[in-house]
């Protein structure tokens, strides 16, 4: 009994350690702002808004563009600028920036109104005829996603960054979905369907 309750204290323990803190996410925040904000939502419509994403998701992220840099691109994510800034970064580095981030709230953004018939039916329905998945089955009827599973919010984002993900998604530029389900989906989308999804997105908040 006091082995098994020494096992179930050490992991107590190790889960508590492979927590991010938050304030020193916010300490080692400061080259971020340059691309994502102060605060973690960018005025720069090309970078994404950071702030309020699952902690996971931001972990996954940059270990892969760290992993991007180090395998030249043959596994993770491989960004020039996003792999470079990623490959000084440790465990703890990730695990904090990213607790920090998720912590803070997004900035809201907005859907045109030209948009949402079409965003609307193909976000909530998909297109079964051309085997386009619903992207409410993933990503949530607000866009939240779900930390568990590993989806991201996309709520609240940029169009031009959606825009641009899903496109690499389509040429398979960005690899590094889970079971290669976005790069499936995205192949079959046409430029006018990126480009109505990418703006219907951001007001689903």
């Amino acid at each position: 009994m006091k082995k098994l309750a020494l096992i179930l204290t050490l992991l107590a323990s190790c889960s508590t350690w492979a927590q991010g803190d938050i304030e020193a996410g916010k300490q080692k925040s400061a080259t971020c702002a340059a691309c994502h904000g102060q605060e973690g939502n960018s005025t720069l419509t090309q970078y994404p808004n950071i702030a309020g994403q699952h902690a996971g998701y931001l972990e996954k992220q940059l270990k892969e563009f760290k992993l991007g840099m180090e395998t030249q691109g043959k596994q993770g994510r491989l960004e020039p600028v996003m792999s470079g800034m990623a490959m000084p970064l440790t465990e703890q580095d990730i695990m904090d920036l990213s607790a920090y981030f998720a912590s803070l709230p997004m900035a809201d953004n907005t859907t045109p109104e030209e948009v949402v018939p079409e965003g609307k039916a193909l976000y909530l329905a998909g297109d079964m005829e051309r085997g386009i998945t619903a992207c409410v089955a993933c990503h949530g009827p607000r866009g939240n996603g779900t930390s568990l599973s590993g989806f991201p919010k996309i709520s609240g984002q940029h169009a031009d960054y959606v825009k641009a993900q899903l496109e690499k998604f389509r040429s398979a530029d960005r690899a590094n979905d889970m079971n290669a389900m976005m790069r499936d989906i995205a192949k079959k989308l046409t430029d006018e369907d990126i480009d109505t999804l990418s703006k219907y997105v951001g007001g689903l908040h």
